[in-house]
C-alpha cells in the first residue's frame, strides 16, 4: 500500500505517557492493522510502532511478500524468534507469547499500548512475560486514517468508477425489463433481487472489486435502509439500490446508493424522493472543513421536517421518515470516521463522506440518494459521477 502513513499523533500519545511502542495483533481485515504495515495477510501478523520506526512481524509463509510490500522500517518472521521450538516446548498459544515477547524485546520495548480490540489473551501472555500492556482509549489511528491522502481519495475513486459500472447494469436491467401483471420480467422469468445482485457483483468482479453483500430492495422492503431484499422487483414501486464494494487489491471501500421506480410510484411516492433529493442538496452545500458533521445532518433533517416528515432529530424513537444519520466515513473500513450524525464531529480536508438521506414508511417504501464527497477548505469534491433520477434509464 502506498499511502503515506503519518504516525505523529501515535507517537506523542507514547511520548506523552511514557510508553515504548504501540502493538497491533491482527489480520489484515483490521483496517488500522492495514493501515499502519501496509500490508496485507489472511491470518494475523503483528505490527510494532515505536518512537521513530515500524516493524513487522510475520511467519514464513509472508515473510518474502511483506519485505516488498510493507510500509516498516524492519520485517522478521517467527523463525528468527526460535517459533517452531517454542511451539513445540510450550504449546502454541505460549509459544506465541514468547514469540512475541521476544520481538518486543529486540526492539527495546517493555512497555505498549494497545488498540480497544487487541486480542485478550495476547495482553495478558505478554504482561505474565513481564511486559507492560495498556489499552489506547482513544482510537488513535482510526483517527488518523479518517484524513485521507491524495493517494487514498483516487483509490476510494477509483472503487466508485467500479461501483458506477455495476449501478449502470442494475439500473439497465430494471430500465429494460418487460413488465407482466405488475412484475418486471427478464429473458421470460421475474426480475429478482437476487438476479440484480448477481449481476451487480460480476461486475464489480471484474473491475476488480469484490463485496460480501449488497442492497436491492423494492416496495416495503426497501423501508428498512438494511433490509437486502428478496424476490421479483414490481413495477410502480420503490426499489432501492446500495453498493459498497471494496477493491480487492488496495483494500478501498466506495458506496452509493440510488432509488428507482420502474412505473409510476404514486404521487406521495414521489414527493418523497423530491425531498430526499432536496435533502440530500443541502446537506452537500453545508459540507466544507470547518463545520461538524452535526451541521450536515441538521441541514439535511431541517428539509425532511420542513416537508412534514420525522427524523431522529425530531424524534429519536421514529420508526418511518428519516431514520438514520445522514452519512459516514468510508475508507478501508465501509463505516468509519468521521460521523455525519447528531453527534458528529469537525470536518477537516481530506475526509471522505457519504452524503445519504433518505425517508422510509413500508406503506409508501424506502427512498435514499447517496454520494461520497472528499471535503476540501471550502467546500467538496463529489467522487461520484453517477446520474440522478427516479424513472431508470439504458443509458
Amino acid at each position: 500500500m502506498n499511502v503515506d502513513v503519518d504516525l505523529t499523533p501515535l507517537r506523542e500519545y507514547l511520548s506523552e505517557t511514557g510508553l515504548d511502542g504501540y502493538l497491533i495483533d491482527d489480520d489484515a481485515s483490521d483496517a488500522d492493522q492495514r493501515y499502519v504495515s501496509g500490508f496485507s495477510a489472511p491470518d494475523p501478523y503483528q505490527t510494532l510502532v515505536t518512537a521513530s520506526e515500524v516493524h513487522v512481524l510475520v511467519s514464513g509463509l509472508e515473510y518474502g511478500r511483506a519485505k516488498s510490500e510493507a510500509n516498516a522500517d524492519s520485517v522478521s518472521r517467527r523463525a528468527d524468534y526460535e517459533y517452531q521450538r517454542l511451539v513445540a516446548e510450550h504449546g502454541q498459544y505460549e509459544g506465541k507469547i514468547r514469540t512475541l515477547a521476544a520481538f518486543c524485546r529486540e526492539h527495546e520495548v517493555s512497555s505498549i499500548a494497545v488498540p480497544r480490540n487487541f486480542p485478550t489473551g495476547t495482553a495478558d501472555g505478554l504482561r505474565e512475560r513481564g511486559l507492560e500492556v495498556t489499552v489506547e482509549p482513544d482510537g488513535i489511528v482510526t483517527d488518523v486514517r479518517a484524513k485521507k491522502t491524495d493517494w487514498e481519495v483516487e483509490q476510494i475513486r477509483a472503487t466508485q468508477r467500479a461501483n458506477e459500472a455495476a449501478m449502470a447494469r442494475a439500473e439497465e436491467l430494471i430500465a429494460t425489463a418487460d413488465i407482466d401483471d405488475g412484475v418486471l420480467v427478464r429473458d421470460g422469468t421475474p426480475l429478482t433481487s437476487e438476479r440484480v445482485t448477481e449481476e451487480i457483483e460480476i461486475t464489480l468482479l471484474r473491475h476488480g472489486c469484490g463485496l460480501d453483500e449488497t442492497i436491492v430492495a423494492c416496495g416495503a422492503d426497501g423501508a428498512d435502509p438494511h433490509d437486502r431484499g428478496s424476490g421479483p422487483l414490481e413495477s410502480g414501486e420503490l426499489i432501492v439500490i446500495d453498493i459498497f464494494p471494496r477493491d480487492k487489491d488496495t483494500g478501498y471501500f466506495a458506496d452509493m446508493t440510488r432509488t428507482f421506480a420502474r412505473g409510476d410510484p404514486g404521487e406521495e411516492a414521489r414527493r418523497r424522493y423530491d425531498v430526499t433529493l432536496a435533502a440530500y442538496e443541502a446537506a452537500l452545500e453545508t459540507v466544507r472543513a470547518g463545520v461538524t458533521g452535526a451541521d450536515v445532518h441538521d441541514a439535511a433533517c431541517d428539509v425532511i421536517e420542513d416537508a412534514g416528515y420525522a427524523t431522529i432529530r425530531s424524534d429519536p424513537n421514529a420508526e418511518t421518515g428519516f431514520i438514520h444519520s445522514t452519512g459516514h466515513g468510508v475508507g478501508l473500513d465501509i463505516h468509519e470516521q468521521p460521523s455525519v450524525s447528531p453527534s458528529g464531529g469537525g470536518l477537516e480536508p481530506g475526509h471522505v463522506i457519504s452524503i445519504e438521506p433518505g425517508i422510509y414508511d413500508p406503506a409508501v417504501g424506502g427512498v435514499r440518494i447517496e454520494d461520497l464527497v472528499v471535503v476540501t477548505a471550502d467546500g467538496y469534491e463529489n467522487l461520484t459521477d453517477y446520474r440522478i433520477g427516479l424513472e431508470p434509464t439504458a443509458d
